[in-house]
């Protein structure tokens, strides 16, 4: 739909609102005739409901009324019903008017003079509670005046609204003089009051009186920044024409907030009380108010209000010190009219981006409590629910373990799994290769020596004993034993937590498949960790008690090695040095070993066979532990994975099924908080769809 508008602060060109309402929200942009688009959706508001806002304020206009208030209403009503709703627990600020002031600034006065009825008045903290007072113009000579508080709403009159608001206060905040955070709404509906919502707040005070508490100005400094510190609330600071500015309680706590003043409007009250000075006062602005001030005097005793505007209007033109202040700056008229200009502004200012928020906040709940998994209410929904997730589970292990896909885990480096073996495993071949058992270079000689020493028998020369190359075999084999266990310990350790990081995922929402599943996870790592050492026991012990292969590398390997003995030999009977440099070896310390001559020629046979052959016994015990991870691996996930958890659960609760279907309480909770939350946000975007149509209408 189209709403013809006139832009003043662009002249008088005639433009178009285009405001649409779709599945995602509602939208609005200004066009001008055959043309595209003119203005921002925050300037067609202000266009809107502002009007012609340069026309003077007559002082003495009764009762105080706007030209605008019929077109404010409906954002104002709008704005007071999403703050009924509660949105801003949504985390979507709303524009207010926050009313703060030093304790006997003089604030009951100016929202009295406002709202035309008496408020709480006395000594001490008049206002315990933030009170939301919603005035609205009403054509019906009987007013209508109630109370909001605790979900109840109590009816009153001009009569007794003040006793109503210390009942309802002291059922809030409880009997005596201490304060509460949780507001009490006033509403207005009179004829002659202006279209306005404000938040007035408790009096700051410094020191508690006799029934205060002690940190009272804390409490009440802390309810005061939380209403003035969103960037969408204009604050309305009440100060009397008797104080330096300076020293103001309230003023040093908007500057906290509002360093450039740009939302802060000051009202000076009791100008009739200290008439001097008060000029050069809002004129040189020391304490930089943005928003300008407007000074006003205080109704007296039992003035009406009519009368009390006309006293005001007559001292403000005839004073001799007060009727130099510019008429545009003083009067309750004139205050009336600027906070609904500036109500007007920010609320155009604000809109967009609430109706924005409310639709993100509420797509961005809808689609999270649709990734959610579905509350089950039967065994056949928890069954195929739990294969769902157990399938879920085996196909995040073949990517993670099998496939060396991470894109389920992309950034998390500890799950991605291939890799992080193959590190593991590359460090493992490389502790077999560097270990001091693969050092062939130590004690050159020296071990087969003393072996072949203690072999000596009454037989022929030059035969080597099959046992003393088992001698040798043995003691390396088992010096390197502890490598292939401590991996076998270490990979298991990091499956399991992979294991069960990845089920924790896929069954967080399901609090008994969750402890289920992580016990049949935790069993299942047991028993294949124990599979492991056995599988490695076994391969030490076939290492240690056999010397076969028949790969051709051992026999090439020791050839070549062989070629080098009688030089060898020649070398150490020569004795021209204690190194020799050994192809194969590199060089080799042989200082020590002229005096074994008779053994040196079958202590180099042995050494050659053993270096041979324990490349063959290295590449064995990784190669077998590389098909074994593959094998245990695959059996994890295609095989015992699935039948451990299903066996787990059909032991749990004999069976019975039905104790599987109760949500985790996180769980339950957070649907509860996001259905409510979507039940509010729609409320809220019916609201705004309301309120679009009385606009276009």
């Amino acid at each position: 739909m189209y709403l013809s508008i006139c832009k003043k602060m662009g002249g008088s060109k005639r433009g178009f609102i285009k405001i649409s309402n779709d599945k995602k929200g509602f939208n609005s942009s200004v066009y001008e005739e055959d043309s595209l688009p003119l203005v921002s959706a925050e300037e067609n508001l202000l266009a809107l409901v502002i009007g012609d806002e340069d026309q003077p304020t007559p002082i003495n206009s009764m009762p105080i009324m706007s030209s605008f208030n019929d077109r404010i209403r409906p954002i104002l009503d709008a704005v007071d019903q999403l703050r009924n709703l509660k949105v801003m627990k949504e985390g979507i600020q709303l524009p207010t008017i926050v009313v703060v002031g030093d304790q006997s600034s003089g604030k009951s006065s100016v929202l009295e003079s406002l709202a035309s009825i008496s408020l709480p008045r006395g000594q001490g903290i008049c206002t315990r509670v933030p009170l939301i007072m919603r005035l609205q113009h009403n054509t019906s000579i009987i007013p209508e005046i109630f109370l909001e508080f605790n979900g109840k709403t109590i009816q009153t009159d001009e009569a007794n609204v003040a006793d109503a608001i210390n009942i309802a206060t002291e059922e809030i905040a409880g009997g005596g003089k201490g304060i509460s955070n949780a507001p009490l709404t006033l509403v207005v509906k009179k004829n002659g009051v202006p279209d306005l919502t404000m938040v007035d707040l408790p009096g700051i005070t410094r020191v508690p009186v006799h029934g205060q508490p002690d940190n009272i100005y804390e409490q009440i400094a802390e309810i005061v920044m939380h209403y003035i510190q969103p960037e969408e609330s204009i604050i309305l600071n009440v100060l009397p024409a008797s104080v330096d500015f300076t020293t103001c309680e309230s003023i040093r706590m908007s500057r906290q907030v509002d360093k450039t003043g740009q939302r802060t409007l000051a009202v000076v009250t009791k100008a009739d009380k200290a008439p001097e000075g008060l000029l050069e006062k809002v004129t040189a602005d020391d304490v930089n108010i943005g928003l300008g001030y407007v000074c006003v005097r205080n109704r007296i005793g039992d003035e009406s209000y009519d009368n009390a505007r006309m006293e005001e209007a007559n001292m403000f033109a005839t004073h001799p010190l007060l009727s130099r202040i510019d008429k545009s700056i003083v009067g309750i008229p004139v205050l009336a009219k600027k906070l609904m200009q500036i109500q007007a502004t920010i609320m155009a200012k604000c809109w967009p981006e609430i109706v924005g928020k409310i639709n993100e906040k509420l797509n961005d709940n809808v689609e999270e409590l649709n990734r959610m998994p579905k509350a089950m209410s039967s065994v056949a929904e928890f069954l195929t629910a739990f294969m769902q997730v157990i399938g879920s589970c085996k196909e995040s292990l073949r990517k993670i373990l099998v496939r060396g896909e991470y894109d389920e885990y992309p950034d998390d480096r500890k799950m991605h799994g291939v890799a992080r073996v193959a590190e593991m495993f590359n460090q493992y071949s490389d502790d077999l290769l560097n270990c001091p058992e693969s050092d062939h270079t130590r004690n050159f000689l020296m071990d087969e020596i003393r072996v072949l020493d203690e072999a000596k028998a009454i037989e022929l020369p030059n035969f080597l004993p099959r046992f003393t190359f088992l001698s040798l075999l043995q003691r390396k084999v088992e010096g390197v034993s502890h490598i292939p266990f401590g991996f076998v310990e270490k990979v298991w350790a990091y499956f399991e937590n992979l294991v069960l990081s990845v089920s924790k995922y896929h069954t967080e929402n399901y609090p008994q498949v969750l402890l289920t599943t992580k016990r049949a996870c935790q069993n299942l790592m047991v028993k294949m960790r124990e599979q492991s050492i056995e599988w490695v026991s076994e391969i030490v012990q076939m290492e240690k008690l056999t010397d076969y292969t028949s790969n051709p590398e051992y026999l090439n390997e020791w050839n070549m090695l062989m070629s080098h003995r009688q030089a060898f030999i020649d070398h150490v009977q020569k004795n021209e040095s204690s190194k020799m440099k050994i192809d194969g070896f590199g060089e080799v310390d042989i200082g020590n070993l002229k005096e074994y001559q008779p053994l040196l020629s079958s202590a180099f046979d042995l050494k050659m066979r053993m270096t041979a052959y324990w490349k063959i016994v290295l590449r064995r015990l990784v190669d077998c532990m590389a098909l074994h991870l593959q094998l245990s691996v695959r059996n994890l996930v295609n095989k015992e994975l699935e039948k451990e958890i299903v066996t787990a659960l059909m032991g749990t609760n004999g069976g019975k099924l039905e104790m599987m279907l109760e949500e985790a309480p996180s769980v339950a909770a957070k649907r509860r908080r996001l259905n409510a939350s979507i039940e509010l946000l729609r409320e809220a975007r019916d609201v705004l769809s309301n309120i679009m149509d009385t606009v276009s209408a």
